[in-house]
């Protein structure tokens, strides 16, 4: 059995699907279900006894003594975090105390754990902690991408946070021996994403007639992951990662996130075209920069090819395709989500 924290965000949502089409070893899933969780996203597992779903914050140290000591798991999955950069700028303690303070207990929770077990089941237990490539900082457009041994140089409230995160981490491995892997991953998209981020909140305001906002002059560089593709990267590390190790999780697809909106309106051009036969690239607005917006994020992926075997299978149009299809397809999970209190929070943050 593993122990999934976060598993109903997107990334930790896509990881249980993932992991029980693959195996049948148990999960047990612990969420806060803050706005960006949704239990909708695991619907299909209603009835399966492989999973688990129980509502908790990782900041509760008890609650999660309690799992680790009932469950008994061979592994702790960390995905829980509060991971939106512009929700960060506006309200940063939720990001210290989940991220930080959170983490901080979730470690104690688990040396406990860990010091007890038998010998045989303390030499084969991980704790594999997800982390991003925000950590790094910014690049330069002529700068090599980022590779597990660049300075942690975090520029929002959100990084700094994981970063701190990271930091905590790696000093339990080396201060007590905790059997920890991490992993830092470039910017994930695909099925069952929050609509906050941009690739679901292009895809939405475009077949709503909205505008398509974009940040500045659009010309901030990402690195585009297919969340399968970081599905299966994660599988790959806890089975096969050395412990107290850092991999690196990236698509190998830098794309401006004009070219990305571009791509989005092209595919609907063509699946989905607009009553007047315009183009949606016609409702594209740049708005003005958010603060400190870091220009570039590129990651070298190389580490975890070489030493593990894993390449991404997806190419940037192979996946954005399944992912705007999916959207297409999806409307009810779509409504679920796009709540009142989501609607509010765009308008804040976009304008009208």
């Amino acid at each position: 059995m593993i122990l999934v924290t976060g598993g109903a965000g997107f990334i930790g949502g896509n990881f249980i699907l993932d992991w029980l089409s693959h195996s049948n070893e148990s999960i047990i899933n612990l969420d806060k279900l803050t706005y960006a969780g949704n239990l909708d996203t695991l619907k299909a597992l209603e009835g399966d006894l492989r999973y688990r779903f129980v509502q908790g914050d990782i900041g509760d140290r008890a609650l999660l003594g309690r799992l680790l000591t009932e469950y008994q798991p061979r592994a702790l999955i960390n995905f829980a975090a509060e991971s939106h950069v512009d929700r960060s700028i506006q309200g940063p303690g939720e990001f210290i105390q989940t991220n930080v303070v959170g983490t901080f207990n979730l470690l104690e929770a688990v040396r406990f754990y860990w010091n007890e077990l038998p010998a045989n089941e303390k030499e084969q237990f991980r704790l594999l902690h997800i982390s991003t490539d925000e950590v790094y900082g910014t690049l330069e457009a002529a700068t090599p991408p980022f590779t597990e041994t660049n300075a942690y140089e975090p520029n929002s409230p959100y990084s700094a946070s994981k970063a701190a995160s990271d930091h905590l981490v790696r000093a339990w491995h080396h201060t007590y021996g905790l059997p920890v892997l991490t992993t830092n991953c470039s910017n994930n998209y695909g099925p069952y994403q929050f609509p906050e981020k941009l690739i679901p909140l292009v895809i939405l305001n475009a077949i709503a007639g909205k505008k398509l906002p974009i940040y500045g002059d659009g010309k901030q560089i990402r690195d585009w992951l297919f969340v399968n593709d970081h599905c299966d990267a994660i599988r790959c590390v806890l089975e096969e990662g050395v412990v107290g190790e850092t991999y690196n999780v990236g698509g190998w697809n830098e794309k401006t996130n004009l070219d990305v909106v571009r791509s989005i309106c092209a595919l609907l051009d063509e699946i989905k075209p607009r009553v007047d036969g315009k183009s949606y690239c016609e409702q594209i607005v740049f708005i003005t920069d958010r603060p400190g917006h870091d220009r570039r994020y590129a990651i070298n992926a190389h580490k975890l090819e070489r030493d593990l075997g894993w390449r991404p299978k997806e190419t940037f149009e192979t996946g954005i395709s399944k992912t705007v299809n999916w959207y297409l397809e999806n409307s009810a999970w779509i409504q679920n989500v796009t709540s009142g209190a989501y609607r509010d929070w765009v308008q804040q943050q976009y304008g009208a």
